[in-house]
């Protein structure tokens, strides 16, 4: 069965980290970039978490997990040995809840991605949960070649969108339009180098 793939907006959403260790801790690092409202529960916390506790920049509960502990829940990341992801699993099934289980394929309904973000691109790469270092290893080679201005296509794809959007222009003609937009780009670029350099 495929994967769907799926983009969240975590911001002001409550997430439950289950776990303290050096994963949990990346983890709750991404999450925080995402502008999550985090809540970390664990019997033996990392520095780092207990520092992001003492900061008010993360609730953290220094016990095991309790099946209360997903009350507000929108999302569960567990990073804990495999016995209490899959009590976690079972508990969030019954909620209704996707729970990302790090390197754990039984207890995850939900899989993490490699990720690359640049000038407001985001594009994540998965494996379906099956070879987490393959998925970083080709986000890495993604990175190599997506070009350093992505930010300047960002911005005439969305420049160009508003205008398609005001004159109707139909979704199945508006890629050859952007193609040609971004190929401007370029062409301006090589017009001022040209300019700079012809005597």
């Amino acid at each position: 069965m495929s994967l769907y793939p799926l983009f969240l907006k975590l911001s002001g959403r409550r997430v439950l980290v289950v776990g303290g260790g050096t994963v949990a801790t990346a983890k709750v690092a991404a999450l925080q970039e995402a502008g999550a409202d985090i809540a970390v529960v664990a019997p033996e916390p990392a520095p780092e978490l207990l520092q992001a506790a003492a900061a008010g920049k993360i609730s953290l509960a220094r016990r095991s997990f309790e099946a209360g502990d997903l009350a507000g829940t929108w999302l569960v990341v567990s990073a804990a040995t495999p016995e209490v992801n899959r009590i976690v699993a079972a508990a969030a099934e019954s909620r209704r809840l996707f729970v990302l289980a790090v390197d754990d394929l039984a207890a995850a309904s939900a899989y993490g991605a490699g990720t690359l973000r640049r000038g407001g691109v985001t594009v994540a790469v998965s494996t379906e949960g099956r070879a987490p270092a393959l998925a970083g290893l080709l986000r890495e080679a993604l990175e190599a070649v997506l070009p350093d201005d992505l930010d300047a296509w960002l911005a005439a794809a969305d420049s160009a969108r508003a205008d398609w959007r005001a004159a109707g222009v139909p979704m199945a003609e508006r890629r050859p339009l952007l193609l040609r937009a971004l190929n401007q780009l370029y062409q301006g670029k090589s017009s001022t180098i040209d300019a700079k350099v012809t005597p």
